[in-house]
């Protein structure tokens, strides 16, 4: 893609984090029915954070105002991370490939975090 991104859409890692939401829904929809209103409503919820975050400071003007969307789905990141490993523990699914994808899309919002605050006005 040449010049900078005119939408949320256009940002590879927001292209990637929805690719996990879509992968945990996946993911989720196999798990015990017990767990509908307990880890599958969380993690999915966690899940979408993310790129609804990313989204979301895309369009905001001041440079606080996109890291501290950009923080929060650092955070939804950590929670999300949590979530696999709780899910893998508990035998509901393989959560390897997911906890690679998730890493990656970690580093790329950390990195595109510090760009953003380290960027002339």
């Amino acid at each position: 893609m040449a010049g900078p991104a005119q939408r949320f859409e256009d940002l590879l890692m927001w292209r990637k984090a929805h690719q996990f939401v879509l992968a945990v829904y996946a993911l989720t929809a196999s798990f015990p029915k017990h767990e509908t209103y307990g880890l599958v409503s969380q993690m999915r919820r966690a899940a979408v954070s993310i790129p609804a975050n990313i989204a979301e400071g895309f369009k905001k003007r001041g440079r606080a105002d996109k890291a501290r969307f950009l923080n929060t789905a650092e955070g939804s990141i950590q929670e999300s991370r949590y979530y696999l490993i709780l899910a893998r523990d508990l035998g509901y699914g393989e959560t390897q490939n997911l906890g690679a994808d998730l890493e990656e899309i970690s580093r790329s919002v950390y990195t595109y975090g510090r760009a953003i605050l380290s960027s002339v006005s």
